[in-house]
């Protein structure tokens, strides 16, 4: 949807910068590699300064590649004040994971880091990086878009679940800002009806 929507967007490119909230620790050309992905079906369509764009570094350890991310964020978010985004774009998986953040996991309950390596991925590529809850939580905004029958479960889990452990997309709450969910008639289908205009 971003690929085919922004391109027709009436914007200042000058002002945007754009990290990714989480990224899989592959090489530039691998299939798997987000970066790679929207520099061929977005940023090649927009007069977007490569300067502006974060990628991960594919050519270190996965734990290097987060500190590394952490020192790109700061120039861009510089001091030791949480980073602010404009915008989060999130997307979430059939168990209810967002970014590299996956129920149970330990990074869950990470709050002195703004970025983590994680090795243990249970969705394959194993070793990612990811923004955590702190900065996840600052954003002005979070976007959820999540589409087709087959995600009405795990929707209404998050969106209505009240298990004592939240799944992880339920956990984007953000302190000053709002939690906006994009929701096909599919997903959203089993919401009840004061949720349907979600």
């Amino acid at each position: 949807m971003l690929c085919a929507a922004l391109p027709e967007a009436t914007t200042d490119w000058s002002k945007w910068r754009v990290f990714f909230c989480d990224e899989r620790h592959v090489p530039f050309d691998n299939p798997e590699c987000t970066f790679s992905f929207y520099k061929n079906n977005l940023m090649s369509k927009v007069p977007l300064s490569d300067e502006h764009i974060f990628p991960l570094n594919p050519n270190v350890t996965v734990a290097e590649a987060a500190d590394l991310y952490i020192e790109k964020l700061r120039s861009v978010f510089p001091g030791n004040s949480l980073p602010r985004f404009d915008l989060l774009v999130l997307g979430m998986g059939p168990d209810g994971h967002t970014c590299s953040l996956f129920p149970g996991h330990p990074l869950l309950n990470e709050t002195s880091r703004i970025t983590a390596a994680i090795s243990d991925s249970p969705k394959p590529p194993p070793c990612r990086v990811t923004l955590t809850y702190p900065v996840i939580n600052n954003a002005a905004c979070a976007v959820f878009a999540s589409c087709g029958a087959a995600k009405a479960d795990i929707v209404q889990q998050v969106l209505e679940g009240k298990s004592e452990e939240p799944l992880p997309a339920a956990r984007v709450k953000p302190t000053n800002g709002e939690v906006i969910w994009i929701l096909d008639k599919g997903a959203a289908a089993k919401l009840t009806s004061a949720n349907q205009k979600l």
